[in-house]
């Protein structure tokens, strides 16, 4: 049987994606700097040209390889909010087990932590990290304020300032965990993580049950 030839968009959706396969690979081993255009498109079986031919730079593949990162880890959360159906323990439950996990994947945590460390020596990638991160922080926020809804109060801190609080304990947990890892082990890491957002969810039920008493 003949294979299917691809059209030219799924072929350039399909180079994209190898490119930005290797390029997680090379810059969680290396670095940012240590990883070439060269490397990356010689890794993912391409040229200098077919690098250009997707991304302008590195840095907008760098971008756009966050970008990827960060819709994966927000796409089964997002499936939560989109189902009204579910029961809010089922909710809670799924919420915990995602953001539990969050960071397991060490090429994940260490293209974020580079991320973190190039966005503090150069201002213009700051400003594009800054853009993604105020997306994902919002994502966050998004799913507290909906969470809330669902039982039925207002959250006394506001969303946002919950989710920015998250965001940053998971990475502190993680870079403790990949650079300690004799102390902070995985199991200990998945639990402060998920201790933090059940306790989100647990006094948002707490506030509500008072709310209906009162």
């Amino acid at each position: 049987m003949s294979r299917k030839r691809l059209s030219r968009d799924d072929s350039r959706e399909q180079t994209t994606q190898r490119l930005l396969d290797a390029a997680q690979k090379l810059i969680a081993k290396k670095g940012l700097d240590a990883a070439s255009v060269e490397n990356i498109a010689a890794a993912a079986g391409y040229t200098r040209g077919a690098f250009y031919s997707n991304f302008n730079s590195k840095d907008d593949l760098f971008i756009e390889l966050l970008r990827r990162d960060h819709e994966k880890a927000t796409a089964e959360l997002n499936a939560l909010r989109g189902d009204p159906s579910l029961p809010v323990d089922h909710v809670q439950s799924r919420a915990r087990d995602i953001y539990g996990q969050m960071y397991r994947d060490n090429e994940s945590f260490m293209i974020w932590t580079e991320a973190r460390m190039l966005a503090v020596r150069d201002a213009r990638f700051r400003a594009k990290l800054n853009a993604l991160m105020t997306e994902k922080r919002a994502q966050i926020a998004d799913f507290i304020r909906y969470f809330y809804e669902r039982v039925g109060v207002a959250p006394a801190v506001p969303p946002e300032q919950l989710a920015m609080g998250f965001m940053s304990l998971a990475e502190g947990v993680k870079l403790y965990m990949m650079s300690s890892p004799a102390e902070m082990t995985g199991p200990i890491a998945e639990s402060l993580l998920t201790v933090f957002v059940d306790s989100i969810m647990r006094l948002a039920r707490l506030e509500a049950d008072s709310t209906r008493r009162d």
